[in-house]
């Protein structure tokens, strides 16, 4: 798994495949928020049904800051 982090847009990604090639993410899931948890957040499923990946934004108020600082900027 990788984590990447992009400041600027406060958008985390976090990859729980070894990689994913352009297209691949066929399938994307978001998550509704009740307004009880920060962040908003979408599941990215290939043709397969398998999950590639979880994007997080406004990733500031999700993550806490010691998660963002390890993540690899983006």
């Amino acid at each position: 798994m990788k984590l990447t982090y992009d400041r600027d847009a406060d958008a985390a990604y976090l990859m729980v495949a070894d990689s994913i090639a352009p297209g691949e993410a066929t399938h994307q899931i978001e998550l509704t928020n009740d307004g009880t948890v920060g962040g908003q957040f979408i599941l990215d499923f290939d043709t397969d049904g398998k999950l590639l990946g979880l994007e997080v934004l406004f990733a500031s108020d999700a993550l806490h800051a010691s998660v963002l600082a390890a993540a690899e900027p983006r």
